[in-house]
């Protein structure tokens, strides 16, 4: 099992995997069409192109030129960053805290891990580097407003649909079908209690059952905003997913994210309902003979989870916090059995780059959840679903970053929802509007939809302007 997914996990760089260059002509020509597509067609094409080909195409499909490993994934991602490169890299809103926070982020922690591990692994972080930022700021320019939020859901609804199908096939004929029809490198199918645990395109079954997952709470909006079919088949296939994976930490993503949207009614007294959490969290610290995460060990959804393996991981990580706290550590193999295995993203980032990496990732996150609350307070009832579901995704992908460490595609998902949030705040990026923060209520963001797609849209420079098309509204 270890050699399998520390296998999977150097997919990630340009220096490990294949031998030589893998690539099913149906992905060739698949790559092609989702590359001319986002380059050349309108914005909207773009978007449903750049999710399709990420996650439906197979992980192992690899180029390999003078020794470098070229991933379909990357080569579409840095195709499609010449987008960003012709804007001149104007994004909606302009950079944000979380851009910046993200940026300084990415990069410490690829300076940690590379300082740790020196000379090892530094095409690794180079890959990591290019998939992030080009990854990110490429989603951030392509999702500028709420319609394409809506456009981004519906294609996730998609590829969660296609997905749940064939891990479903996956699960009762024991054979991955991309594995059967695009070939690629043998891998054992993965079995717990006599079922198998699908993965589909992802790296590993967890992974593909925190994706769609974390995705539902899309549903539930997309669902008020009229388009009724594709909710219902993003949460059937998402559903789908879910239970073939089977695995406890997409189970309880799934059941954090709706239970979020079940607090619906009780959104103004969510300050109540914090202090009330950590007020619990202190109790059971209080009474437990052990530490409060603890807790962990005794969740198991699915027999035969790993629940005592994810407390003992935490555990390990508080009680050799000398050893990473400042830059990180590639020693955690030592601290015990089966600690190499990070499957914790809030470990991982602890490990990785040290104490400051993983505030930024919390921060990043805090970040998220503040600019969603404020923004929810400042528009009309009709507009706050939509935050509170994007909150909703949110604590979906917290429940699922306690069991287990994204290394995968799964990466692409979580920065096109932290461009989901970018878009849906703009507004709070915009002097003229953060002048506006006493006025009235009533007065505040009235309109988001207009106002959002107003700034998000490129305007036409007048004749007699001398500076260069491209420019947007809240630049000027």
């Amino acid at each position: 099992m270890q050699t399998q997914i520390q296998h999977l996990y150097n997919q990630r760089d340009l220096g490990h995997g294949a031998a030589a260059t893998i690539l099913h002509p149906a992905v060739l020509v698949a790559m092609l069409v989702a590359i001319a597509l986002i380059l050349w067609r309108p914005r909207k094409f773009a978007i449903a192109s750049l999710f399709l080909s990420v996650f439906l195409i197979p992980r192992w499909e690899v180029v390999v030129v003078a020794g470098l490993h070229f991933y379909i994934r990357l080569i579409i991602i840095l195709a499609g960053f010449i987008l960003v490169i012709r804007a001149r890299f104007a994004i909606a809103g302009g950079l944000n805290s979380i851009d910046k926070l993200f940026m300084v982020w990415v990069l410490y922690r690829a300076f940690a891990v590379t300082v740790t591990n020196w000379p090892v692994g530094v095409l690794e972080q180079i890959y990591i580097c290019l998939q992030a930022y080009c990854g990110y700021f490429l989603l951030r320019y392509l999702i500028r407003s709420e319609e394409d939020i809506r456009r981004a859901a519906k294609a996730l609804a998609i590829t969660a649909a296609i997905l749940g199908v064939c891990m479903v096939y996956e699960q009762i004929s024991h054979t991955n079908p991309f594995d059967a029809l695009f070939g690629g490198m043998p891998t054992s199918t993965e079995m717990r209690n006599g079922t198998v645990r699908a993965e589909a395109t992802f790296g590993h079954a967890i992974l593909a059952g925190c994706f769609g997952a974390t995705l539902v709470p899309l549903y539930f909006w997309l669902w008020k905003k009229k388009e009724r079919a594709f909710a219902l088949v993003g949460f059937i296939g998402s559903t789908l997913m879910v239970l073939t994976s089977n695995s406890s930490t997409p189970v309880l993503a799934y059941v954090g994210g709706i239970l979020a949207l079940f607090l619906w009614p009780l959104r103004r007294h969510m300050r109540l309902i914090r202090w009330g959490i950590v007020a619990g969290l202190a109790a059971l610290a209080i009474v437990m003979k052990s530490p409060v995460w603890w807790v962990i060990s005794h969740i198991n959804v699915i027999g035969g989870s790993g629940g005592y393996d994810r407390a003992f991981l935490i555990d390990s990580c508080v009680r050799h916090f000398k050893d990473w706290w400042l830059i990180g550590t590639n020693q955690n193999g030592n601290w015990g059995y089966d600690m190499w295995d990070l499957s914790d993203q809030f470990v991982a980032e602890a490990e990785s780059g040290g104490l400051f990496t993983l505030v930024c990732f919390i921060a990043i996150i805090s970040l998220g959840f503040r600019r969603l609350g404020i923004m929810m307070k400042r528009v009309e009832p009709r507009m706050q679903w939509l935050f509170w579901c994007l909150g909703s995704v949110m604590l979906a992908h917290i429940f699922a970053y306690f069991g287990v460490a994204y290394f995968d595609q799964s990466e692409i998902w979580w920065f096109a929802f932290l461009a989901m949030i970018g878009a849906a705040t703009i507004p709070l990026s915009h002097p003229a509007i953060a002048q506006t923060a006493t006025a009235p209520a009533e007065t505040k963001f009235p309109q988001f939809a207009e106002v959002a797609s107003a700034w998000a849209e490129p305007q036409a420079v007048p004749a007699h302007d001398s500076r260069p098309q491209g420019h947007w509204m809240w630049e000027q």
